[in-house]
């Protein structure tokens, strides 16, 4: 039945239909060669029973509370992923990051009119800063941001500071190293805070509007990441000048993060997509999204990955070093996904790729994951190939992570464009488990 229809056997408005969609609570199917989505009686009956939000669902409706968002933006199946129905894995073979973003912020463009924009990458004349933009790293610049935000002049701050750390004043000098001593997700979001307050036309929450931000958001992400000043050259290229990496160097980077662009609602993606749910804007969506990826969890997994991987280079069988870690009930970092379990094929293809561009390594490589398939049984994940990657590079420690962040950051903004237009808030509901009310009105507390 049409959406319209569902709506009426329900007795809810269009909006309420959609929310029970984007909860999880209720599927629709696409109809072919029409934008409009259809409902099935059979579910829309079953619904009837728990759609008054003052009743609890049923327990045989808990599992509906775990959230299930339809999106065209990823799809994985049969042990593939696919951005927008097309093979993630062939993509990678030669497109850029910037033409991922492309395919997946602007579907509505035409293929050359997408390439064109991704190469153009932000043009200037949609950047708000581009009138006298300093050449300061992220960091320095976040500092002038906040001057201007403050009312302050940006060179009179700068000659201020500089007087008093020249006058030996120890609390204006010790700001720099406090804020060179933050980690890499924590000066992201410090930038990502600054530019949200100067730049209004972040404020346009259109598809076309998200994708001019997503543009800034990537490049500053990119400069953040590599501690450089933000460029327009293609992120692989930025950081492959920044680490000192020839040609294959930069098409391996090339290729990870194509590969990282997107992998459906993870924790940091669905994060992203709740608060685009709230209309906050993109800024605020992916440094919300940071938050989710800095946990031991989700972020962590790469830099578990890259520890295991040193301790492996200090000895020249790997079997041993992990079957010790497993004696202490340890895990072996970057072993195994759940959706993959013939193996990940973005792992496989990152790995592959590290052997081709680097042989020297491959040896290495190949006898650690022989290693964690005998005693494991699991295949390399997406983790430990691109800490795999960025160790065989000879790449700063934490880089594995800074290239997730850099390349997840485009599927973070293609799920926040796809939230917007959906108009709906994100709200699932809890299946309360405590104590039940007791019998007597009276409050024992009062």
């Amino acid at each position: 039945m049409s959406a319209r229809e569902a709506a009426a056997r329900l007795g809810v408005k269009l909006e309420t239909l959609y929310a029970y969609v984007s909860r999880g609570r209720l599927s629709s199917i696409e109809v072919p060669g029409s934008r409009e989505r259809h409902y099935r009686a059979a579910d829309i009956d079953a619904l009837r029973s728990v759609r008054d939000g003052s009743r609890a669902p049923r327990p045989d409706a808990a599992e509906a509370l775990i959230p299930v968002i339809s999106s065209s933006i990823c799809l994985i199946e049969g042990g593939r992923l696919y951005y927008r129905g097309r093979d993630a894995l062939r993509l990678a073979e030669s497109a850029t990051l910037e033409e991922i973003a492309a395919l997946l912020w602007r579907p509505d463009l035409d293929a050359q009119a997408s390439t064109g924009a991704a190469a153009a990458g932000m043009p200037r004349q949609q950047e708000p800063f581009a009138s006298g933009r300093s050449q300061e790293p992220p960091l320095a610049a976040t500092r002038t941001a906040a001057g201007v935000r403050a009312g302050r002049s940006p060179t009179a701050r700068r000659t201020k500071v500089e007087s008093r750390v020249r006058g030996n004043d120890r609390t204006q000098a010790a700001r720099p190293a406090e804020m060179a001593g933050l980690g890499m997700i924590e000066r992201c979001q410090l930038r990502l805070a600054a530019l949200a307050g100067v730049d209004l036309p972040a404020l346009d929450l259109t598809r076309a509007g998200v994708a001019r931000t997503g543009y800034k958001i990537l490049r500053e992400l990119a400069g953040c990441v590599a501690e450089t000043a933000p460029s327009s050259a293609p992120v692989h290229a930025q950081f492959a000048d920044r680490w000192g990496l020839d040609e294959a160097g930069a098409d391996l980077l090339r290729r990870c993060l194509v590969l990282l662009a997107d992998h459906e609602l993870n924790a940091s993606t669905f994060v992203a997509r709740c608060v685009a749910s709230t209309g906050a804007t993109p800024y605020g969506v992916v440094s919300a999204a940071l938050s989710a990826l800095s946990g031991r969890r989700h972020g962590g997994a790469s830099a578990r990955a890259e520890a295991l991987l040193h301790e492996l280079a200090q000895s020249s069988d790997p079997m041993p070093v992990m079957a010790a870690r497993l004696a202490r009930d340890e895990e072996l970092p970057g072993m195994g996904q759940p959706l993959y379990p013939e193996g990940d094929p973005r792992g496989l293809a990152i790995l592959a790729a590290v052997g081709v561009a680097l042989p020297q390594a491959r040896s290495r490589i190949e006898g650690a994951v022989a290693a964690a398939r005998q005693l494991t049984g699991k295949h390399p994940n997406v983790d430990f190939a691109l800490a795999a990657a960025a160790t065989a590079l000879g790449l700063p420690a934490g880089a594995a992570l800074g290239l997730f962040v850099v390349g997840r950051s485009v599927g973070w903004i293609a799920h926040a464009i796809e939230q917007y237009e959906s108009g709906v808030l994100i709200r699932p509901r809890a299946r309360y488990t405590g104590p039940r009310p007791a019998a007597d009105a009276a409050d024992p507390i009062a």
